[in-house]
């Protein structure tokens, strides 16, 4: 397999910007818990943050431009990563569910502009339903006489949330339907009814902006429900009469995105061992550099071996989900889930390696290790993924 000299020189344009953008601040905006907005501007200034630059990526033909991009900013720095691209997830739930109007409308309004950049938020989880999306509480109910739907409820865990200049909120329209009675909703910048929650302080990935999000009341136009009323109306009466829905709104999202969240796994993964394999050769104990030791020069051929194998089903699913192909084993989730896993499993032998140095905040194994973790939990836990999995080999239902 050859990367494409397009792909090639995108890589390596991101890469530059990783190694002498990211890197250098990563340290500081991690212990600031600060959304980096000087580091998002000077992507937006670039090229590198926007529209133009998602529409550019997602247009590579093989579908690998996207987790490549992805790989080399997480590669950088995760946390200030995804803070430049948190944003793609509500690009993703606008593109997975909405019009061409409302994809020229609203996506732009997510990045703003270089001079002024802004952030988009998707909110899903709740306090009460994290994996059990279907368990959703936010409401949402037609005003028919004002044409508005009116939003009530609570976001959790939500990136960018309340600092977004757009938001998009999945709510339940018919709860008795579960799931297959949610919709996806554009709340445009300034909508009254949406406040601010609690800034969560986090494990890893401090860089980055996560918050509760309230809706109270929340009035948005009749043309901000993703795909229309029409659309809207056909599924929930097929869902009333038992009939087979497609995926809804939270999950059509999540498929677009789980390859593409694997690649910020396998970048930091990669990252730890690069950084590991670095010290490994100049670390010198009982006469001779660590990396002749079997023990430590077996960790991280293994290390490699698991990072490698990772990417490839990251690239397969996204190839494949570029391509139309359809995924009959669950081929997103099996990426997610074993970048995910790697990413924590090498990043903690990265400060295995490192001894009492990578257990300090001197060395960015550890802030490697935290920035990890949470690829086992968000956009499906571990378990979510295996289930998901195990549903699509066996044909059965397992709960």
């Amino acid at each position: 397999m050859e990367l494409s000299e397009e792909q090639r020189e995108i890589r390596d344009w991101v890469h530059g910007f990783a190694e002498n953008v990211i890197r250098p601040a990563a340290h500081e905006w991690d212990e600031r818990e600060e959304t980096p907005w000087p580091i998002i501007q000077e992507a937006a200034k670039i090229g590198l943050y926007g529209f133009e630059a998602l529409a550019q990526f997602y247009a590579d033909p093989t579908g690998l431009m996207l987790p490549i991009v992805n790989e080399e900013l997480f590669w950088g720095d995760a946390g200030i990563a995804m803070a430049i691209m948190g944003t793609t997830l509500a690009v993703a739930g606008i593109y997975a569910s909405g019009t061409p109007e409302q994809m020229a409308e609203w996506i732009p309004q997510c990045y703003g502009t270089p001079d002024d950049p802004k952030v988009a938020a998707f909110c899903v989880s709740e306090p009460d339903a994290g994996s059990d999306v279907s368990s959703l509480r936010t409401r949402a109910r037609y005003d028919e006489a004002k044409d508005e739907w009116v939003l009530n409820g609570q976001k959790a865990w939500a990136t960018n949330g309340g600092i977004a200049n757009v938001h998009v909120v999945v709510a339940s329209v018919e709860p008795e339907l579960g799931a297959r009675g949610q919709a996806a909703f554009i709340i445009p910048p300034g909508t009254k009814g949406l406040t601010p929650g609690q800034k969560l302080k986090k494990h890893g990935l401090r860089a980055s902006h996560t918050a509760e999000v309230f809706l109270d009341d929340c009035r948005v136009p009749g043309r901000c429900l993703l795909g229309g009323k029409e659309k809207l109306d056909e599924r929930l009466a097929r869902a009333r009469e038992g009939k087979r829905a497609k995926q809804h709104a939270a999950m059509r999202t999540f498929e677009l995105s789980r390859p593409t969240v694997g690649a910020q796994a396998v970048g930091i993964a990669r990252a730890a061992y690069e950084y590991a394999l670095e010290y490994a050769k100049q670390r010198v104990q009982f006469g001779r550099p660590i990396i002749e030791n079997q023990a430590i020069a077996f960790m991280l051929a293994d290390m490699k071996m698991e990072i490698d194998c990772a990417r490839l089903l990251v690239w397969r699913a996204s190839w494949m989900g570029r391509t139309g192909k359809e995924f009959q084993n669950a081929e997103g989730s099996m990426s997610k889930l074993k970048a995910g896993e790697v990413a924590v499993w090498v990043t903690e032998r990265a400060m295995q390696i490192l001894g009492g140095n990578g257990y300090t905040r001197e060395y960015p194994v550890e802030r490697m290790h935290r920035d990890a973790k949470v690829y086992t939990i968000f956009e499906g836990t571990s378990e979510i993924q295996r289930l998901v999995i195990a549903r699509a080999i066996s044909g059965t239902y397992i709960r």
